[in-house]
C-alpha cells in the first residue's frame, strides 16, 4: 500500500468512534494551529484554508500521480477534507463548507484559484499580471475577475505544476516558459527577476471539444463557398500557409483544416507546445524542447522538421513558422511532401510572403532574393488569411493564390476576401464576404485529382453580409 493509500486510510479511520481520541487530538488541538482554546470559530477564511490544506499535504504522498488521477481517490481525499473541516471549524455553515472543500481541492489536485476559470466554457484566455491581477476574455471582451493569489509564491507553485507536468522548467536562469495544460490550451509563463511586477502567465483555452467546420460557419468566420475551396485544396495536397495575428484563430483553423486530411495518410506534426487534436489514427505529434540547465538539450522546430523528413511522412504540419525551419519547410513542400500545412504571424498574404523571405535570412543563408522567392513561390499554393476584427470577431479575411515569379516578383491574385464595412453600436466590426471573380490556375491539379468545384463558384459576387 502506498504512503498516499496509508494516509487516506489513517485519516478516514478518525471517522470510526473506535479510532479513539488521540487521533483526533492531533488533527484538531487548537493550540497546534497557534489558536485559544475557543475552537476555529474566530479563524480567518483563508487562513482556515491555508491549515487545512497544510494537514492534508504534510499527511499525504501527493507525488503518486497515478493515484490522484484516479476519481475514487478524489472521492477519497474528500471526504478526508470533509473530516478536518468538521474538526477545525465545525460552525461553518453548508454553503462555506461546501466552498472551503471545494478550493482545498482544486489547491491539492489542480491549479488552485485558476480552476474555476477553467472550468468555464465562456472563458478564452486567462491572464495573470502577478498574485492579485487576473483577467479573462469572453466573447472578445477583456474583464478583471475577483480571482487571487495568496501572494507571489503561491502562484509561482501554480505555475511549477503546471510546467512540470510536461518535463518544462522555469526558475531565475530560465524564467521564461511555453508548456501547455492536458486539455492542450497553450501556457506561458514569465517570472521574476524578467516580470518587475511578480509572476505573469498566460493561457489561451483550447477546449476538449474543438469547434468543427460547422461551428466556424455558424459564427460566420468564413462562408460555406469558402470552405469549399479549402476543403478541395486540402484533399487535393496543396500546400497551405495560414497566416494572421495573434489569437486570431490559426491554431483553430488549422485544426480545422487538418480534418479534411484523409485518414489513411501519414501526418507528422511539429509543435512548441503541442495542442494540435488531429482526429486521424495515423499520426505523429513532435515536440520541440528548450535547453537543460546548463544551456545543452534544446531541439528545435529545425531539427524536428530535418528528423520528420526521414520518418515517410506523407503531409508535415507545422504548428507555427518562427525561424530558420522555414527553409527545412520551403524544401519539403518542394520535395514530395504535397499537402502540408504551416501557421506564421503576419497581417496580410504579401507580409506572410516577406516574413518567410526573413524568416530564412535570419538562418544565416545567404541565397539570392530571387532564388529565396523562386523558393516560396514554388513551395506555397494558397495563404488563408485570418483576422481578429475590433470586438472581438474572427474571420478568413483573404483567401489568395500564389501563382509564380515575373521578374523579382512573387505573383498573387486574391479569390475570395472580407470586406469590413463599418462598426456596429455594440463596437463590433461588421461587414461582408465577396469573391474577387478570379479563378484559380490550381482548378486543374484540383480536378486531376478527382476534387470538382462548381462551374460559376468564383463568380463576382457578395457572398454573405454580417
Amino acid at each position: 500500500m502506498s504512503r498516499l493509500q496509508q494516509g487516506i486510510s489513517k485519516l478516514n479511520s478518525l471517522n470510526n468512534p473506535s479510532a479513539g481520541g488521540a487521533s483526533i487530538s492531533r488533527l484538531g488541538n487548537p493550540n497546534s494551529l497557534g489558536g485559544g482554546g475557543g475552537g476555529g470559530g474566530g479563524k480567518n477564511y483563508d487562513e482556515l484554508k491555508r491549515q487545512i490544506h497544510s494537514k492534508l499535504v504534510d499527511r499525504l504522498d501527493f507525488t503518486r500521480v497515478k493515484d490522484l488521477s484516479s476519481e475514487a481517490m478524489r472521492r477519497d481525499i474528500r471526504r478526508v477534507i470533509e473530516h478536518l473541516c468538521d474538526t477545525e471549524n465545525p460552525l461553518l455553515n453548508r454553503i462555506e463548507r461546501e466552498k472551503l472543500i471545494e478550493e482545498v481541492l482544486d489547491e491539492t489536485l489542480g491549479l488552485g484559484p485558476l480552476e474555476i476559470l477553467l472550468k468555464d466554457p465562456s472563458i478564452s484566455d486567462i491572464l495573470v499580471n502577478g498574485p492579485h491581477k487576473v483577467y479573462v476574455e469572453r466573447r472578445g471582451k477583456l474583464e478583471k475577475t475577483e480571482v487571487k493569489f495568496r501572494d507571489n509564491d503561491h502562484l509561482l507553485q501554480i505555475i511549477d505544476r503546471i510546467v512540470s507536468k510536461v518535463g518544462r522548467r522555469v526558475d531565475e536562469t530560465s524564467p521564461m516558459v511555453d508548456a501547455r495544460l492536458q486539455d492542450g490550451s497553450r501556457v506561458n509563463a514569465v517570472i521574476p527577476p524578467i516580470a518587475l511586477d511578480g509572476a505573469s502567465l498566460s493561457i489561451r483555452r483550447f477546449g476538449a471539444n474543438p469547434l468543427k467546420l460547422e461551428d466556424l460557419l455558424n459564427y460566420k468566420a468564413f462562408t460555406p463557398e469558402m470552405a469549399m475551396l479549402m476543403e478541395a485544396c486540402i484533399k487535393a495536397r496543396l500546400n497551405v500557409l495560414i497566416s494572421g495575428g495573434t489569437g486570431c484563430g490559426k491554431t483553430t483553423l488549422l485544426n480545422t483544416l487538418s480534418s479534411f486530411i484523409p485518414s489513411d495518410e501519414r501526418v507528422v506534426t511539429i509543435e512548441d507546445a503541442a495542442e494540435l487534436q488531429l482526429q486521424q489514427d495515423h499520426v505523429v505529434r513532435l515536440e520541440t524542447r528548450p535547453p537543460n540547465i546548463e544551456g545543452k538539450g534544446a531541439v528545435s522546430t529545425r531539427d524536428c522538421v530535418r528528423n520528420a523528413l526521414r520518418m515517410r511522412p506523407e503531409r508535415i504540419i507545422i504548428g507555427e513558422v518562427r525561424g530558420s525551419e522555414a527553409l527545412d519547410m520551403l524544401q519539403a513542400m518542394n520535395t514530395g511532401h504535397g499537402g502540408s500545412l504551416a501557421t506564421l504571424h503576419a497581417n496580410t498574404p504579401r507580409e506572410a510572403l516577406t516574413r518567410l523571405e526573413t524568416m530564412i535570412m535570419m538562418g544565416g543563408f545567404e541565397l539570392p532574393i530571387k532564388a529565396m522567392r523562386q523558393q516560396i513561390a514554388s513551395a506555397i499554393d494558397l495563404i488563408i488569411q485570418a483576422n481578429r476584427l475590433q470586438g472581438g470577431p474572427r474571420k478568413v479575411t483573404h483567401i489568395t493564390e500564389v501563382m509564380n515569379m515575373e521578374q523579382d516578383i512573387i505573383i498573387m491574385q486574391e479569390v475570395f476576401r472580407h470586406k469590413q464595412l463599418g462598426i456596429d453600436q455594440n463596437g463590433r466590426a461588421y461587414g461582408q464576404f465577396e469573391a474577387t471573380g478570379v479563378r484559380p490556375t490550381f482548378i486543374n491539379r484540383l480536378e486531376s485529382k478527382g476534387v470538382k468545384l462548381p462551374a460559376n463558384m468564383f463568380a463576382e459576387r457578395v457572398l454573405m453580409r454580417d
